[in-house]
């Protein structure tokens, strides 16, 4: 059975109907090993690279084996010394390139990023079993300058920085962390915080504890902040500061915690807060704590990589 590819006309389908790219500009191309590569993430999260830039970086003339840029690659892959180093999988989306809109709407072409790796991997290994011709030479050694500047796991990050998806992404992932923990609508007041934990915090801080009395040192609300919400999820403080009003002299109207969600939000407050109390109750004096609570509950800052399990231990 032959390997060749047959070449199939192109789909003139409305503009309209093309995936849109989100994320990705001509002006700030993936760049490998001095090599410039535009590239594009799609609406629904595929990474791409444009056909006739990947052309450019393996060293292809444009459009001078066929009717057009794409048989250039097509023409390639189903010569002698390439097709039998390449996987039937590599070989379809070659023949098959993603049409898409830009987001300036322009149509383009182009593969997922992945296939660039493959292409090379398979060029090699051709060239290593001395396949290929001399008038391809000069490409083996544009694809080693490729492999040379990217893992096939680290081209999906190259892509992703060069187009600025990471902020995106990072943005997605902590607004599903803030959907799981906080809710839209205020729960009524409750007893949250046990006093153990502020009898503790008082004794750390070398204060007078009186469990009769509700009056607190102003700190303890900043303190409170910084043991407590700060470390329960990724983002978290940040958002209910936002949500939470004050009054004309500063004082919040609701407590933080009748933001958080009744299934995720609430348990995982009196976790943390049986962990932070045992860490308390475990420290002869504050400097001792706050040394164990950073490293046993250390702040999430700029991490929204959040793993959350249910009882299961199945992630949510």
């Amino acid at each position: 059975m032959s390997n060749e590819i047959i070449i199939p006309e192109k789909n003139q389908s409305d503009l309209t109907n093309l995936p849109q790219a989100t994320h990705g500009s001509s002006d700030h191309p993936l760049k490998i090993g001095g090599l410039e590569i535009p590239c594009y993430v799609l609406e629904d999260g595929r990474r791409i690279l444009v056909q006739n830039g990947m052309i450019t970086a393996l060293g292809m003339k444009q459009g001078t084996a066929g009717r057009g840029e794409g048989n250039r690659l097509v023409k390639f892959i189903n010569t002698k010394g390439v097709s039998e180093f390449a996987s039937d999988e590599l070989r379809s989306a070659i023949l098959n390139p993603i049409r898409f809109r830009s987001p300036n709407g322009a149509e383009l072409e182009g593969y997922n990023a992945t296939i660039l790796a493959d292409l090379c991997d398979s060029v090699l290994e051709a060239r290593k079993l001395d396949k290929l011709n001399y008038q391809q030479m000069h490409i083996a050694d544009q694809c080693e300058i490729l492999v040379r500047g990217f893992a096939r796991v680290g081209i999906i990050a190259l892509v992703d920085e060069a187009t600025g998806y990471q902020d995106f992404r990072a943005r997605q992932a902590l607004e599903k962390i803030l959907e799981k923990f906080l809710t839209d609508e205020l729960s009524k007041w409750a007893k949250r915080f046990p006093d153990m934990f502020y009898k503790e915090l008082f004794r750390l801080r070398g204060w007078n504890y009186d469990p009769d009395s509700v009056k607190r040192p102003g700190v303890v609300g900043t303190l409170t902040n910084d043991i407590v919400y700060g470390r329960l999820a990724p983002g978290v403080l940040e958002e209910l500061k936002k949500r939470t009003p004050v009054d004309e002299k500063g004082r919040k109207k609701v407590r933080y915690h009748q933001w958080l969600t009744e299934d995720i939000g609430h348990p995982k407050l009196q976790e943390h807060l049986s962990a932070v109390i045992a860490l308390m109750k475990a420290s002869p004096d504050w400097k001792t704590f706050t040394r164990l609570l950073n490293r046993a509950l250390p702040k999430y800052e700029g991490n929204y990589e959040l793993d959350l399990f249910d009882e299961n231990g199945l992630p949510l």
